[in-house]
Formats: structure tokens, C-alpha cells, sequence
């Protein structure tokens, strides 16, 4: 029985999954993910697990680091997803000291025994042979650098003779270790841009701000940048790679081109996610306490880490079985102590998305939203929501002396808001488009006056607001202000064709 704050939809319908199983070739699996159309009423496509597990790892390679490391170092820093039973346990990068899957050991120990390890990286062989060693049961990489860094460098033949003992170790161990690369649903990367749109932290853009496009703006950016980093821009460098990698089937077409549109179509599914929480330099946006109860509140983070935060909750709602609207929540703990994890003192407590109950059916729960049919037939009485996901599949428990965080891409409900308190979450960061609001079958009405919590509301920042006005300023027609939201210049079919392109 899987378990619905990661796990695989109840029943399967559409997408084929490409699992690269090194120098031995592929295998096609069918693949769950709900293929609504998006212009009938309901939810969009989901994201497989193994491409959620992976853009996870994506990202937590990129978490936001206190001190960086030496250019001229060959250690590329990598972002490591621990699942066991489609739960995760853990989210974690490389620091300065310790390699992702060195951090693996050191956090899980023996409860690494038949866990799934999603590496944005192909792990040294100083990693690999403790996690093989730990009894894993499967080691998924990027197709991309190595941790260990292939492309030059003056350690270039280190990093092959690495390489050359990490498979090695590929070929006479238990687990299975490969690149799993879903292809994603058609319309996949053209749903992700548009719901990323329109979520709630760009729609509180767009009401204060609504002829900025900020969004469009941050997805060329942020494109640009991942593909840099993500990415092997020549094909005969990246030839060349998967050859060094132990990946010599790959280099052949068709293979090659389909992997390479593989990766390409996976970091533009995350520039757009990371599009819908622009950082506070760029937009003049960010999580600001609504009202101050603590006269000592506990240590605040950084705008950096708390974005970062709620973007993988945003990336967590791609899963979501609700036919109406993806929610994702993610709990994080602040520790006493670093344990030079490249999370600092942050450690994972859950994560979890809105869906039916585990081991349920799609379609034996009503569908219909508050908008639609009798009462009986709505779906509110049987989602169960992402808090409460992430705290039912929580992989440690809440400790009542330390900050525990909760980030979610939508306000609390009146059901999640006791949960919340009661089981000692301490911050939520998340938006207040619905606070106070009564919805007949869901209501907002309990948020607003949580007492004993701090929120964090996204908005904008006073002290960059004037900042941001200059930057956005209102388009003008006839000498009046246009305050209602206008549709970009470009025209969006181009803007689609480009994003497809």
C-alpha cells in the first residue's frame, strides 16, 4: 500500500516511463499519471514520482549555501532524495565537508535498508560504495556531470579513474542502479507554465503589480540558468560523458536525442515552478510575519531558504489527485546544531500533497467542487489534505524545543488549522489570498486568528516596494492608470512555441 504524500496515483492512465539502465539498454513501463485535458473541468497532469523524485534532487542541488565553494574544486555540489515506500525521508545537498550520499549515511544509517536514492548527480565511489554497502534498494542519477567532475578541469583523469570505479561497483552490486527519465504527458510543460501563472503567489503579484509579467521574465532567467548548470550544451561533450559514465547505449540514436529532450523538457517543468516564487531582489516579494505574538520569536531564515522551500512544496503539488487544485506542504526543523549538512541546521519532519485516501481508487470518490452538482457529490469530505499528508507520513517526530516549519503553497483551512497547532508546528509560510473566507464546503475562517503560531505571509516588502513600482510601473492608456490585470504583449501562442522549442 502506498503512501498518498509521495506515492503513485490509484489508478494509472497514460505516460510511459524510460528507465536508462546503463551500458545493458532501456526498458519501456507504463507509468501513471491522471491525462485530463486541461480545457475540460478538473486537474491537469501529474507528475510521475520518478520525475518528481528527481526535479526534487535538481533542487536541492541548488539550495541557497552560507559559503561557497572554490571554483577551481572538482567536486560538483549534488542534491539527494532519500524515498523508502514512495515516502520521503530525507532532502539533502553536498556541503563543504560531506558529500550528499556521505550526508545519507551520517542522517539514515541503517534506515537506508530498500530505500530509493534520487542523486542529481552519479555519485563518486566513495558515496557509492557505503550506500550499496547500507543495502539501498535502487540509485537513481542525472544524466549529467558526474560528482566528481568529467568536463576538464586539472583533475580530469582522477575524475575518470572515479569514474571508472563507480561502475565498477555499478556492475557487481545488488542494487539497481540507472537514470529514470519519465517522458512527460503532452501538455505537461504547457500545464505547469500556466497553473504556475496563476497560483497564488503570482496572483498577489499581479493585483498589486498587474502589468509586470514578472513571471515571464523570471522563467527566461531561470531557464537559462539551470540549463547551464543542469545541462551539457555540446551533444558530442555529452557523448562523451554518458560513454564515461558506463551509459556507451545511450550515446546512439534514437536514445541520445530522446534523453536529451528528456532533460531539456524536465528543466523547463522546474524553471517554471521556480518562476511562480520569484526571489525578493527581482520582484520585491516576501514572507513577512502578519502579526507578532512571540516577544522572542525563534531564529528566522533567510528569504532565500524559505523560497527554496516553497518552491518544492510547489513542486509536490504536481502530484496531486484532487481534480480541482494541487496543494503541496512541506515541514522542515530547525536543529540545536550544523551537522554539516548542506542544509545547515534544516532538517526534513514531511512532505506530502492534497490526494484521496491511500490505496484508494481515482474514481470512487465524487469529483465535483463546490461549484458543481449536490453537496453529496463534492469532494471535500474525502480529500485528505497536504498538511495532513505530511503530517501522517512524517519521517521523524515534531520536538517541542526546536523551530519547526511549515511551508505551503495555500492557506490552512478551518480543518488543517488545529492539526497545525496541536501538533507544535511553530512558523507556516504560505499566502492569505483565502484567509477569512467561507467557501460553504471548505472555509478560511480559522487563520487569521491562530494564535500561538507565526505566520509568514507572502507580500510585498515596504522597504523594496517603492523599488518594485519603479521597476513595474503602471501601463498607462489616455492618461489614466490601467489597474486591471493586462495579457502580455507577446502573444502566447508564441510564448508556448518557445517554450516548446
Amino acid at each position: 500500500m502506498e503512501t498518498p504524500g509521495c506515492g503513485e496515483a490509484g489508478r494509472q492512465r497514460g505516460g510511459v516511463t524510460v528507465t536508462v539502465t546503463g551500458s545493458a539498454g532501456d526498458r519501456h513501463v507504463k507509468d501513471a499519471g491522471a491525462q485530463t485535458d486541461t480545457k475540460v473541468q478538473g486537474h491537469g497532469p501529474r507528475l510521475s514520482k520518478a520525475s518528481l523524485f528527481t526535479l526534487l534532487s535538481l533542487w536541492m542541488e541548488l539550495f541557497p549555501k552560507r559559503d561557497s565553494k572554490n571554483e577551481n574544486e572538482t567536486t560538483r555540489c549534488t542534491g539527494l532524495v532519500v524515498v523508502h515506500e514512495r515516502r520521503i525521508l530525507g532532502l539533502h545537498c553536498s556541503s563543504m565537508e560531506l558529500h550528499a550520499g556521505q550526508i545519507a549515511v551520517i542522517r539514515h544509517g541503517p534506515r537506508l535498508m530498500d530505500c530509493e536514492l534520487y542523486f542529481s548527480r552519479k555519485p563518486c565511489s566513495t558515496c557509492l560504495k557505503m550506500i550499496i554497502n547500507a543495502g539501498v534498494k535502487l540509485i537513481s542519477y542525472w544524466p549529467g556531470d558526474a560528482e566528481i567532475s568529467l568536463l576538464g578541469g586539472s583533475s580530469s583523469l582522477e575524475a575518470e579513474l572515479d569514474a571508472a570505479a563507480a561502475e565498477r561497483l555499478r556492475s557487481n552490486s545488488r542494487p539497481h542502479i540507472s537514470v529514470l527519465l519519465h517522458p512527460l504527458a503532452d501538455n505537461m510543460q504547457q500545464f505547469v507554465e500556466e497553473t504556475s501563472r496563476r497560483c497564488d503567489f503570482q496572483e498577489k503579484i499581479c493585483s498589486d503589480l498587474p502589468n509586470s509579467d514578472l513571471f515571464r521574465m523570471q522563467f527566461w532567467k531561470n531557464r537559462d540558468e539551470f540549463s547551464r548548470v543542469f545541462l551539457v550544451s555540446e551533444e558530442a561533450r555529452h557523448r562523451d560523458l554518458l560513454s564515461k559514465l558506463g551509459l556507451e547505449t545511450f550515446c546512439l540514436e534514437p536514445y541520445f536525442g530522446n534523453l536529451r529532450q528528456h532533460m531539456r523538457d524536465l528543466v523547463r517543468v522546474l524553471a517554471s515552478v521556480a518562476s511562480s516564487v520569484p526571489g525578493l531582489e527581482e520582484s520585491g516579494y516576501g514572507f513577512y510575519q502578519k502579526d507578532s505574538g512571540d516577544p522572542e520569536p525563534p531564529p528566522r531564515l533567510s528569504q532565500e531558504v524559505i523560497r527554496h522551500c516553497v518552491i518544492q512544496a510547489q513542486l509536490l503539488a504536481y502530484r496531486t489527485e484532487d481534480p480541482k487544485v494541487g496543494v503541496g506542504a512541506v515541514i522542515w526543523a530547525e536543529g540545536h546544531s550544523d551537522q554539516c549538512d548542506g542544509t545547515g541546521s534544516l532538517y526534513l519532519v514531511g512532505c506530502g500533497y492534497n490526494a484521496f485516501p491511500a490505496g484508494s481508487e481515482y474514481g470512487e470518490y465524487p469529483q465535483m467542487d463546490n461549484k458543481q452538482g449536490d453537496r453529496h457529490c463534492r469532494k471535500y469530505r474525502y480529500i485528505i489534505h497536504a498538511e495532513q499528508n505530511a503530517l501522517t507520513f512524517r519521517s521523524v517526530d515534531i520536538k517541542v524545543n526546536e523551530n519547526t516549519m511549515l511551508f505551503v503553497t495555500k492557506c490552512p483551512c478551518d480543518e488543517c488549522v488545529p492539526l497545525i497547532k496541536g501538533a507544535g508546528i511553530r512558523q507556516i509560510y504560505t499566502t492569505d489570498l483565502d484567509s477569512g473566507k467561507d467557501k460553504r464546503d471548505i472555509s478560511y475562517l480559522r487563520f487569521g486568528g491562530l494564535s500561538g503560531v507565526q505566520k509568514f505571509i507572502w507580500q510585498r516588502n515596504p522597504q523594496t516596494s517603492e523599488v518594485a513600482e519603479q521597476l513595474f510601473p503602471p501601463t498607462r492608456a489616455n492618461g489614466c492608470v490601467k489597474h486591471s490585470r493586462q495579457e502580455p504583449e507577446e502573444p502566447e501562442m508564441l510564448f508556448h512555441k518557445r517554450l516548446r522549442s
